[in-house]
């Protein structure tokens, strides 16, 4: 297992530039997701590992090996592409065992790699089946176990789950962290859908639509710690406030004009951090808990009007419109053995949070 490294790499396609100075490092054996909108340059930055574009600045590294121009078939590399590309004119185990006739490696020894791959993506039973024959996920296990069989040191996804439906895109997540975790080899994952990240992700990376990385970390620190209001909106959903920070009393507190003054906790780590100094604070709508009736015990509260509610399934969201015109999401999970009060359109309501679930966030 080894790591990639990207060191100052550009990138530019008919005079429009994809990728500027982009550094970024992969740690080896994690599952990495890139997550970013349409044309960030996630797949660009895919087909740069792999070999099938070069980048017009830069170096690229496989562990401590300059692997820059290396031609594709000289690195350790594999990728399983959006549309799988497999040979239609071939069955299951000759899509497999592909790979492993070019390095020519005896026939005995081929045919137990390929068989034991296709038992691990649970699909022993059809190693003769025509692809044609096969669902849209069996070929994605195949285009799968074509990765994996000759042992590559990265293996790259690009939306490799794009053409699948809801379940068996849930249940596909769910087999890539199997084998993942199984090979422990490297997996680069790229994705413009935030659920997939958060769910195979050991660790990732957001990107912006300048191809700017604006964060790096596990989906648990993106996802409650998110250090710009890009990475706030794109992953989840974040209701955004202005205000000016205020120190004094030993506590901190945000003034939003036609709100008032609500209390924030302080990370140290953030020096940019001011009296005075006007910035954003985010705040999740499943962190607020929302109630007709008054409550002790928060920090802050809010009261508004509700504006419309939507019903998710596992959860409700409600769009609050308080004093100064902001609307503001709230969700609460609905839970049949604790259920919670009804709350209808037009009701008045009181939103509550803890100072410890507000992110600051700089303008």
């Amino acid at each position: 297992m080894r790591s990639i490294r990207l060191e100052g790499v550009s990138k530019s396609f008919h005079g429009e530039e994809i990728l500027e100075n982009l550094s970024l490092t992969i740690p080896s054996g994690k599952f990495f997701a890139l997550l970013g909108p349409s044309g960030s340059g996630k797949t660009t930055i895919l087909r740069l590992i792999a070999g099938l574009e070069q980048a017009d600045q830069g170096r690229i590294f496989l562990g401590d090996q300059d692997i820059t121009l290396l031609p594709p078939y000289e690195r350790r590399i594999n990728t399983v592409f959006q549309h799988y590309a497999l040979f239609p004119h071939m069955n299951v185990f000759d899509n497999v065992a592909y790979g492993l006739k070019l390095h020519g490696l005896p026939a005995a020894q081929i045919k137990q790699k390929v068989l034991r791959i296709l038992e691990v993506v649970h699909l022993g039973r059809h190693v003769n089946k025509p692809i044609q024959q096969l669902s849209g996920g069996q070929q994605q296990r195949v285009a799968l176990a074509r990765a994996i069989v000759n042992e590559p040191d990265v293996i790259l996804l690009d939306e490799p789950l794009a053409a699948l439906d809801l379940k068996l895109r849930e249940r596909m997540l769910v087999e890539l962290i199997d084998l993942q975790d199984e090979f422990q080899t490297t997996f680069v994952y790229v994705t413009h859908d935030q659920s997939e990240a958060l769910t195979v992700a050991d660790q990732m990376a957001i990107m912006n639509y300048d191809g700017e990385i604006e964060q790096i970390g596990t989906p648990k620190q993106i996802y409650e710690f998110p250090t710009s209001s890009f990475v706030a909106h794109f992953v989840g959903t974040t209701n955004i406030f202005e205000g000016i920070l205020r120190f004094g009393d030993n506590q901190a507190r945000i003034e939003i004009e036609g709100l008032g003054f609500f209390e924030v906790a302080i990370p140290q780590e953030k020096k940019w951090l001011c009296n005075g100094c006007v910035l954003l604070m985010g705040l999740r709508p499943e962190k607020i808990e929302i109630s007709k009736n008054v409550m002790e015990g928060f920090a802050n509260h809010l009261e508004g009007n509700v504006e419309s509610i939507v019903y998710h399934g596992r959860s409700t969201q409600y769009n609050v419109r308080v004093e100064n015109g902001l609307l503001i999401q709230v969700f609460e999970q609905n839970e049949e053995h604790f259920p919670r009060e009804e709350i209808d359109y037009e009701d008045t309501v009181h939103l509550y949070w803890q100072k410890e679930n507000v992110t600051l966030l700089e303008r």
